[in-house]
C-alpha cells in the first residue's frame, strides 16, 4: 500500500533511505569477510609466491579484485608474505607484526567500487519489484526473479566502465593523468563498446546468480514469516533465507564463476604484456577449455571456497539491508502518524473555535 508520506515510496521507504541501507549493509559485509581473504592470500602467496606479471584474484564476497604483480610481491598492494603455519598463526603474526589495520588492506578498492554497485542493485531490486507489485498489479513467484535479473544487468552495465579503469591501474602504476590517456585511446581506437569489455562473462555469471538468489530468498523469507507468524522478517529469517539462497545460486553458477576468473587473470596478463585485448578468448572458448583440461568437473573447481565466501557474505549483506529498510519503515510510519495526530488536533481546535 502507497504511504502518503512525502517522497516514501510503494514499499514504505524513499529511495534514498534504500541507498543508505544497501550502502550500511555492503560496509558492513566488507568489513567483516575482508580479513578472511586477505589471510586467504597471505597463505596462498607463502606457499606459491606470484612471480612477475603474474595474477591473483582477490574476492571479499561483494567483488572480485584482479590483482597483478610488477615484481614479485613488492610492489602489489599487500605485504609481502610471511611464514606462517596456519590460519590463526597468520591472523596473529599479521596482527602483532603489521598492526590489525592490515586485515582490512583489501578494503579500499571494494568501498571505492563494490559499495556504488552494491547500491545501484539492491535499490533498483526494491524499486522494480515494487513497480510489479502495486504498478502492474502483478505479484507471482516470478516478480523476483525478473526483478533480480534486471536490476543486476542494470548494475554491471553501470559498473563495466569502472571496472576496466580499476583492472588497468592495478595492472601498472598509472596517475590519474595517464589513466584518463589509456581511458580516451581506447575509446579512439575501439570505440565507445570498448569500455565494456567483459561485460558479457560478466552478465552470463552474476545475472543467473541474481535470478536464483532472490527467487529462492524471497520463497524462504515468505515461509518462514508465515512459520513464526511475522509481518516482517526478523534478522534470524534474514540471515538464514540469505546464506541458504547464496549457497543455491553459487553451486548453480559456478561454471561461469570459473570462466569469468580465468578472463579476468587473462585480461591482468594482456595488460602487462603490453597487448592487445583483442586477444581474449571467448567465454565459450574458455569453457571448452576447461572442459578439455580437466573435464566437466573442471567446471565446478573451487567448490567449498566460493561457498564458504559467498553464503556468509550474502547472509550479512541482506540482513544488514532488511534491517536498515525495518528501521528507515519503522521512522517513516511514527512520522506519518505524528502528522496525522497533528493534523487531527488542528481540526478539533478549529471546530472548537467555531462552536
Amino acid at each position: 500500500m502507497a504511504s502518503s508520506q512525502s517522497g516514501v515510496g510503494l514499499n514504505g521507504i524513499t529511495p534514498v533511505q534504500q541507498m543508505i541501507a544497501s550502502c550500511s549493509g555492503a560496509f558492513v559485509t566488507s568489513l567483516i569477510v575482508t580479513p578472511f581473504d586477505v589471510i586467504k592470500i597471505r597463505l596462498q602467496a607463502q606457499r606459491t609466491p606470484f612471480s612477475k606479471g603474474k595474477c591473483f584474484l582477490y574476492c571479499n564476497g561483494l567483488m572480485d579484485h584482479l590483482c597483478v604483480c610488477e615484481n614479485g610481491n613488492a610492489t602489489a598492494w599487500y605485504k609481502a608474505p610471511g611464514q606462517f603455519k596456519g590460519t590463526m598463526d597468520a591472523f596473529v603474526q599479521i596482527v602483532r607484526n603489521e598492526g590489525l589495520k592490515s586485515l582490512w588492506s583489501g578494503l579500499p578498492p571494494t568501498l571505492i567500487m563494490a559499495v556504488p554497485a552494491t547500491v545501484i542493485y539492491f535499490t533498483c531490486y526494491d524499486q522494480l519489484r515494487a513497480f510489479m507489485k502495486y504498478k502492474l498489479e502483478y505479484d507471482g513467484i516470478y516478480v523476483p526473479l525478473i526483478a533480480g535479473a534486471s536490476a543486476r544487468v542494470g548494475a554491471v552495465t553501470v559498473i563495466s566502465p569502472l571496472e576496466l579503469i580499476r583492472t588497468k591501474s592495478q595492472s601498472r602504476r598509472l596517475t590519474y593523468k595517464e589513466l584518463g590517456t589509456v581511458f580516451r585511446i581506447a575509446v579512439v581506437q575501439d570505440g565507445w563498446l570498448s569500455l565494456w569489455r567483459g561485460w558479457g562473462p560478466t552478465v552470463l555469471r552474476d545475472v543467473p546468480f541474481s535470478a536464483i538468489y532472490w527467487f529462492n530468498y524471497e520463497l524462504m523469507k515468505r515461509q518462514l514469516c508465515k512459520k513464526y507468524s511475522v509481518s516482517e522478517p526478523t534478522l534470524m529469517i534474514s540471515f538464514f533465507s540469505g546464506a541458504a539462497s547464496g549457497a543455491i545460486a553459487a553451486v548453480l553458477t559456478l561454471p561461469f564463476d570459473v570462466v569469468k576468473t580465468r578472463r579476468q587473470i587473462e585480461l591482468g596478463e594482456l595488460d602487462v604484456l603490453g597487448k592487445s585485448q583483442s586477444k581474449l578468448s571467448s567465454t565459450w572458448k574458455i569453457m571448452a577449455r576447461v572442459v578439455n583440461e580437466s573435464g566437466y568437473g573442471g567446471l565446478f573447481v573451487g567448490l567449498l571456497p566460493r561457498l564458504m565466501k559467498v553464503a556468509p557474505a550474502c547472509a550479512i549483506m541482506i540482513s544488514s539491508y532488511e534491517y536498515g529498510k525495518s528501521f528507515f519503515r519503522k521512522i517513516n510510519q511514527e512520522q506519518e502518524q505524528l502528522k496525522k495526530a497533528e493534523s487531527q488536533t488542528s481540526t478539533e481546535e478549529i471546530h472548537t473555535d467555531g462552536v
